[in-house]
């Protein structure tokens, strides 16, 4: 057996026995240079230097996760959700039903989709939103599935093809460098064109759930039910102050291509402004970053184990094996790729902790199956974002369940995961074929 695919089944195995993912990477990468032909001390000195590989993508997050809970105690988030409930109202009507409706739906995703980017805040805002709309969701007896798959789509897709926020870790930092790292040779333009068309198994599997699959109503007791968020004043400078702070982020992000120092300005601008009280301000950090802190853990284990991967020589006899087991048949390469990558990422819960891990496997491999770079972005790429909406442990279900079962009338798997899985990921596959196919 090779020592990769011992390490990464072992690592999967654990992680479906609902074992820590830190902890099944850290055992996975142990046996993975034991089996390898390093001894113990070999394998723990290339761990330990790969761990640093992680600490950039950790350190993003932690700051992002600090701006994101200034931002969310800023008041400018709740503002919005506040307004949004007030648009649609607490009552429709015969007349205004279906247009309450769509605007419902709309703004739900419009803000799922600047949880990514614009107003990166991941799904901190779902708590702020969801709940307080669950009521009029039974009034027009809107099936609760379409709201998480529209909530799931907004979450995963924008990260896939727009390299600002979590895109811009995703795509660049993660994406982008763990390519190169193994040899490809991308450039940063070329990582959101390969993505695109991926991307669009997503949009194909949105507009099924909200034409046919979901569209038909359900039935839901009716319950009110309050949001969970303290009650945060708002006035004309708080929203001044927020509006400058998420423009200087995102100015700075893209002026120096860093994360960190654009959420770093986000939260100093908070920070220093007068608009956070003295007695809450290390508390809000502390908050934001355990928020992120999980993610950023998986992130640097991933980074070693990957490390102990390289350190055994193993991949390349992986590579030469399964090219004598698949012979010529790039199609064929492509499909297993794509399948291995959904059940690694199911296992972990995270599509950004898969990359260092499948990228160390699969470079090689399309390099040898002579798939174009584009190609080989998207297999990788996709690959990794496979499983992300459907995996019972990732945010991306986690978090529209913690809002939609505010009630007790949404359960995780049946009505997130299974519905997520099914719209989203068998269309990835799809789509990311033929994006290796075809670029």
């Amino acid at each position: 057996m090779n020592a990769v695919v011992i390490a990464v089944t072992l690592m999967l195995a654990l992680s479906l026995m609902r074992v820590n993912v830190v902890i099944a990477l850290t055992i996975s990468a142990l046996a993975a240079g034991l089996f390898g032909g390093l001894d113990i001390h070999q394998t723990i000195t290339a761990f330990n230097n790969g761990l640093g590989g992680g600490a950039q993508i950790a350190l993003s997050y932690a700051l992002l996760g600090a701006f994101a809970a200034a931002l969310s105690h800023s008041g400018l988030t709740t503002l919005i959700s506040h307004n949004i409930i007030k648009k649609v109202g607490k009552e429709p009507n015969s007349t205004n039903t279906l247009v309450v409706r769509w605007l419902i739906l709309a703004s739900i995703l419009i803000m799922a989709i600047s949880s990514q980017n614009i107003l990166p805040i991941h799904i901190a805002f779902i708590p702020i939103l969801i709940p307080p709309l669950l009521h009029v969701l039974s009034k027009l007896n809107i099936d609760r599935r379409l709201v998480a798959c529209i909530i799931t789509f907004g979450l995963v897709t924008t990260y896939m093809i727009l390299p600002i926020g979590f895109g811009g870790i995703f795509l660049n930092d993660i994406l982008l460098a763990n390519l190169n790292n193994n040899g490809l040779g991308a450039v940063k333009e070329q990582i959101p064109m390969a993505m695109m068309l991926p991307a669009l198994g997503m949009i194909t599997g949105l507009l099924i759930a909200v034409f046919i699959t979901y569209r038909k109503p359900r039935q839901y007791e009716i319950k009110d039910v309050e949001s969970t968020e303290k009650t945060v004043s708002i006035n004309k400078k708080t929203i001044v102050i927020s509006l400058f702070a998420i423009f200087a982020t995102l100015v700075v992000q893209l002026q120096t291509d860093s994360m960190i120092f654009g959420a770093l300005t986000g939260f100093l601008i908070f920070r220093f402004s007068g608009i956070i009280k003295a007695d809450v301000r290390q508390d809000m950090f502390n908050q934001g970053v355990l928020m992120m802190a999980n993610i950023g853990f998986i992130m640097i284990a991933a980074a070693g184990f990957a490390a102990v991967v390289k350190s055994t020589g193993e991949v390349s006899t992986l590579v030469t094996s399964l090219g004598d087991i698949i012979g010529d048949n790039k199609a064929l390469a492509a499909l297993l790729m794509l399948v291995v990558g959904l059940l690694i990422t199911m296992g972990i819960g995270s599509s950004f902790s898969t990359i260092p891990i499948i990228a160390t496997i699969y470079v090689p491999l399309a390099m040898t199956f002579g798939f174009s770079v584009a190609a080989t972005i998207a297999l990788v790429g996709t690959a990794a974002a496979l499983g992300d909406a459907g995996s019972p442990a990732s945010d991306s279900t986690l978090g529209p369940t913690a809002g939609l079962n505010a009630d007790g009338q949404h359960d995780h798997i049946r009505d997130s995961v299974i519905p997520t899985f099914i719209h989203y990921n068998i269309p990835l596959i799809a789509f990311g074929w033929i994006a290796a196919m075809v670029l």
